[in-house]
């Protein structure tokens, strides 16, 4: 027996709440810092609904009633009935649809060769007419349809709204692509498959995270513009935007009204962007590993 040897000391017991702790205050300060950044937008909302379901007596009142008692519906059928918001409604949708879904014809085989093809120049002119202001393309616009008679009409706007729609999806498409792994693509062209083959069957189908958010991204942008349709567009093509301007009038500032015709403009992208969220945040981290 060595009695030489060193004696053994024991381990520090460490205390099992630490790394709980740690992890409680970590989520604790996520959700309050998600708080912090989502309340304003959540306040803003719910006011607007607390003046949208009140009379205009409660609107005006001093303390302000947040909570309506009761609620009413008269400011939607107002704006319903007294606007015309139903047409308006339709215009928009037909406006953004039509322009997103055009816009996605043409921007994801675009985005799809800008990829493949390295041509990272045209990605950066594709920025630049994103980023160049609404108004600097109104008169060119306005002199063309006007020469081809179609001002004050949907199909201009759609085309016009295609300058918002088309830069979006080719930039978002473009990185993509680039994300997506070239092994089956390789694979596939070595089958005999040729560019539009291959396009269509392997990179279309990898790329369907990419195309929902380009869809969504571009439908939001061009839903809430509000510069082409008040200056395109007549008394039967205005787009909801406008139908919001025009509830405004010079005699008085009717906020039931108003903040009814605002929700009637939001509701519709809020619901879409709910019902498919799952699919904008695959698209979103969809791609941020190599090759994932």
């Amino acid at each position: 027996m060595d009695l030489t040897a060193a004696p053994m000391v024991a381990a520090p017991i460490r205390s099992p709440w630490r790394p709980r702790l740690r992890r409680w205050v970590r989520r604790a300060g996520f959700y309050l810092s998600v708080a912090v950044i989502v309340s304003p937008a959540i306040f803003v909302f719910l006011w607007m609904l607390s003046l949208a379901l009140k009379n205009e007596i409660d609107n005006l009142a001093y303390p302000p009633v947040f909570i309506p008692n009761p609620p009413t519906f008269d400011n939607f059928v107002q704006v319903f009935e007294q606007n015309s918001i139903g047409r308006y409604l339709w215009n928009s949708i037909v406006v953004s649809g039509g322009a997103t879904l055009i816009a996605l014809l043409v921007g994801v085989p675009a985005g799809y060769g800008i990829a493949r093809t390295g041509a990272h120049r045209l990605t950066v002119l594709i920025l630049i007419a994103r980023m160049t202001p609404a108004l600097s393309y109104l008169i060119p616009l306005f002199a063309v349809f006007q020469f081809l008679r179609l001002n004050n009409t949907l199909t201009a706007l759609v085309v016009t709204h295609l300058v918002i729609t088309v830069p979006i999806i080719v930039y978002i498409m473009a990185s993509h692509f680039e994300t997506l792994p070239r092994e089956l693509e390789e694979a596939a062209q070595i089958d005999g498959a040729g560019a539009w083959t291959t396009f269509r069957h392997v990179a279309l189908p990898l790329a369907r995270p990419g195309i929902v958010v380009a869809f969504i991204l571009s439908f939001i942008f061009s839903w809430n513009n509000f510069v082409y349709g008040a200056v395109l567009s007549g008394r039967e093509t205005r787009t909801l935007p406008v139908a919001v301007y025009n509830v405004l009038t010079f005699e008085q500032l009717a906020w039931g009204p108003l903040a009814a015709a605002a929700i009637i403009v939001t509701l519709p992208v809020l619901l879409l962007t709910i019902i498919i969220q799952k699919e904008i945040v695959v698209g979103l981290t969809h791609g941020g590993v190599k090759g994932g």
